[in-house]
């Protein structure tokens, strides 16, 4: 049933993001969690996910500016339109990124962002850092105490919809564009 594969789906993620593992392991396990689950987004008999190198330089702990107002985005599927709360702003070294909540049932942290690496290196919607409402817990974005966060882009990830037509996905709104390249996380996918 795709109902109990995507809560399955969910479950998984979300005990690989809270695992002790290393990003490598990290990735070794996501890597394996794409090719073999059926609610990958990731095509039946396609390569999954590649990834640029490590960096350090693509850690930043950074004091959160408060923020306030919303927006919408449109999913462009049957999810529609969805509302998000700004929660603050993360003054990073590539640029400023905003922080959101999800305005919906159960809510969750969001940080999609675009850079320069979007079109080319990158997936050309831009990347998530975190969306705690599909699981991805403490390793995009951590939070340190009330107003400080540790930000790795490592763990920047492609949305499902980078993957397959099948998907739609919020992508990241223009305050959330910063021209510098971060190149850290997922790559750009190519159908194989």
């Amino acid at each position: 049933m795709d109902a109990l594969d995507l809560a399955d789906w969910r479950e998984q993620v979300a005990r690989l993001y809270l695992s002790p593992v290393d990003l490598d392991g990290f990735r070794t396990a996501r890597d394996e969690l794409f090719a073999t689950h059926p609610q990958s987004p990731v095509p039946p008999g396609s390569r999954g996910p590649s990834y640029f190198p490590a960096s350090t330089d693509a850690i930043v702990e950074v004091a959160l500016v408060p923020a306030d107002g919303e927006t919408s985005i449109d999913t462009g599927g049957p999810d529609g339109v969805v509302r998000y709360r700004r929660v603050a702003i993360a003054p990073t070294p590539w640029g400023p990124l905003t922080l959101w909540w999800i305005n919906a049932y159960a809510g969750g942290l969001f940080l999609p962002f675009r850079d320069g690496t979007c079109g080319n290196e990158t997936y050309g919607g831009g990347r998530y850092l975190t969306d705690t409402a599909k699981g991805t817990f403490g390793r995009g974005v951590t939070v340190l105490d009330g107003d400080r966060v540790r930000l790795d882009f490592n763990y920047g990830y492609n949305p499902s919809c980078a993957y397959d037509d099948r998907w739609a996905c919020p992508l990241a709104p223009a305050e959330n564009t910063v021209a510098a390249p971060i190149r850290a996380g997922e790559l750009a996918y190519h159908h194989r």
